[in-house]
C-alpha cells in the first residue's frame, strides 16, 4: 500500500515509525513530515491546510490510504474533501461531523449527555451572556474550569481557584485570549482525581480495538508545577488502570460513544482519544479528541505489537469487528526535550547534536528542521525520547540516560515523568 501521513509533529513521527514496520507498506509519504520522518518516508512540501494539494498528491502518488495526524484539518473537513474527490481512497480520520467531538466542546458535552456518558456538569456561554456565566460560576465550588469551545492546541483550558480571577479570565477569553476558539466558553464543575488517556481505533460500523492507555504530563515543571504545555512526557501503561477499571471505561464510556455515533449516523473511521479522569474508582470523560495524543503516541506506539497499518486499513474499510490487537506487557516512558523558555518565548534555529549517540531508545522529532545538512530547533517541543523497560523506573531511566546525550542551547526536560504513578504499582 502507498500511504500518505498528514502532519509534522512528534505524534506523526511515532506513527510513521510504526507504519514503516508493516509488511503491507509499499511506500510511505508524509505531508509535510519532518527531518525525523525523512529517514523512513518521502517528505512532500505540502501544508496540512492545503486540501487541493493533498488531493492532487493522492492522485499523483496513487495513495491507497491516508492517515490524518492533527485535528485541525479533520475539523476543517479534509476527510470529506478526500472522499468526495477520490472516493476509493481509504482515510483514517473522521469526517467533519465526527470531528465536532473535538472541534466543539459544547457539541461533545451535549453528545455525552444524550448518551449518558459520565462527565462533569456544564453550561456554555457567549460574550453576550457574560452575566449569566458569572451567575453559573457562583453555583460551583472552586476550582473553576473554563474551556474554549473550539480547538486551542491543548491550551484552551483555565483552572482557577479564585472567583474574581476566574471572572477576569472569562472576560479575556470572550475578548479573544484564544482567538475564535473562545468566542464560546464551556464552564464545568471541577472533577478531582487523576487523569489518563485512552485510545480507540474504530471503523464506523461498531467495530473497534482499544490501544494501550497512557498518562501525559502537561506542566512545564517537575512535580506538575508551572505553566501548561502541549505535554512534557508520557507513560504507558497506567498502573491504576487495572482490568476492572478498564472494563468500566469500556462499558460506561467507549461502547456508549461508539453506539452514539452509530445512532446519530456519524460515519466515524479513525482514532478517538478519551481524555479521562479517575474519580474514586469511577471514570469520567473530560474531553474527546479525534486523533491520537501527543506525546502519548510516542509511548503507545512502542507497546503495539500488532501490524498497525493492517488495523488502520480494516478501520478505514469498515471491517474492524473481530480483529485483535497485541500489546506488549512492557512499560514505555517518553520524555520531551524542549527549548528553554517554552511554553513562553523561546529561540529557534539552535543547532542540535548528539542524536547519533542515542542507543536503544527511539527519538521522535517534534520541532526540528534542516538548514542544509544542519539539524536545528524549530519549535517549543523539539524531540522526544521513548524507551521500553520492565517497569516505570527502568523505562524512565533509559529515556533519561539517552536524552542527556542530545544537546542544544538551553534545552530542558523533566526527570520525574511517571514518578507519581509508582504508588499504584
Amino acid at each position: 500500500m502507498n500511504v500518505l501521513l498528514i502532519g509534522s509533529g512528534g505524534r506523526e513521527s511515532a506513527l510513521a515509525w510504526k507504519i514503516s514496520q508493516s509488511p503491507l507498506l509499499k511506500k510511505l509519504y508524509a505531508a509535510p513530515g519532518n527531518p525525523g520522518i525523512k529517514n523512513i518516508a518521502e517528505n512532500l512540501p505540502v501544508k496540512v491546510s492545503d486540501f487541493e494539494a493533498i488531493v492532487s498528491t493522492i492522485k499523483e502518488k496513487q495513495i491507497d490510504l491516508v492517515v490524518v495526524g492533527p485535528e485541525i484539518p479533520l475539523i476543517d473537513g479534509l476527510t470529506d474533501k478526500i472522499l468526495s474527490e477520490s472516493p476509493k481512497t481509504l482515510v483514517v480520520g473522521p469526517k467533519k461531523d465526527g470531528a465536532q467531538l473535538e472541534g466543539s466542546k459544547d457539541f461533545a458535552k451535549q453528545f455525552m449527555f444524550r448518551h449518558n456518558i459520565p462527565t462533569a456538569k456544564y453550561k456554555t456561554f457567549k460574550k453576550e451572556t457574560y452575566s449569566q456565566a458569572v451567575d453559573f460560576l457562583k453555583t460551583l465550588n472552586p476550582p473553576y474550569v473554563l474551556k474554549a469551545d473550539g480547538p486551542a492546541a491543548g491550551k484552551g483550558v483555565i483552572i482557577e481557584n479564585d472567583f474574581s480571577i476566574a471572572c477576569k479570565e472569562l472576560e479575556e477569553m470572550f475578548s479573544g485570549k484564544f482567538g475564535k476558539s473562545s468566542s464560546e466558553v464551556v464552564i464545568e464543575e471541577f472533577l478531582s482525581g487523576i487523569e489518563l488517556s485512552v485510545f480507540v481505533l474504530t471503523d464506523g460500523n461498531g467495530g473497534y480495538v482499544i490501544l494501550p492507555e497512557a498518562k501525559d504530563y502537561k506542566r512545564i515543571g517537575e512535580n506538575d508545577e508551572g505553566l501548561n504545555t502541549g505535554g512534557m512526557g508520557s507513560i504507558s501503561p497506567v498502573p491504576f488502570a487495572k482490568q476492572e477499571f478498564m472494563q468500566k471505561i469500556e462499558e460506561k464510556i467507549i461502547k456508549p460513544t461508539i453506539n452514539g455515533l452509530l445512532e446519530e449516523k456519524i460515519d466515524y473511521k479513525g482514532f478517538i482519544f478519551f481524555g479521562l479522569i479517575n474519580v474514586e474508582g469511577e471514570p469520567f470523560v473530560i474531553e474527546y479528541n479525534v486523533r491520537m495524543g501527543d506525546p502519548e503516541t510516542e509511548s503507545v506506539m512502542l507497546r503495539i505489537d500488532s501490524d498497525l497499518l493492517q488495523l488502520m486499513k480494516f478501520a478505514a474499510e469498515g471491517n474492524l469487528k473481530g480483529q485483535k490487537i497485541e500489546i506488549s506487557q512492557k512499560t514505555a516512558a517518553t520524555v520531551v526535550l524542549a527549548s528553554g523558555g517554552y511554553p513562553e518565548a523561546y529561540k529557534k534555529g539552535l543547532e542540535i547534536s548528539g542524536l547519533d549517540k542515542v542507543c536503544g531508545a527511539e527519538v521522535f522529532h517534534a520541532g526540528t528542521k534542516l538548514l542544509g545538512e544542519k539539524l536545528v530547533t524549530d519549535g517549543g517541543r523539539v524531540l522526544t525520547v521513548s524507551s521500553l523497560g520492565a517497569d516505570i523506573n527502568s523505562a524512565l531511566e533509559k529515556s533519561l540516560t539517552e536524552i542527556k546525550k542530545i544537546s542544544f542551547q538551553d534545552s530542558y526536560f523533566r526527570r520525574d515523568i511517571g514518578k507519581d504513578l509508582l504508588k499504584y504499582v
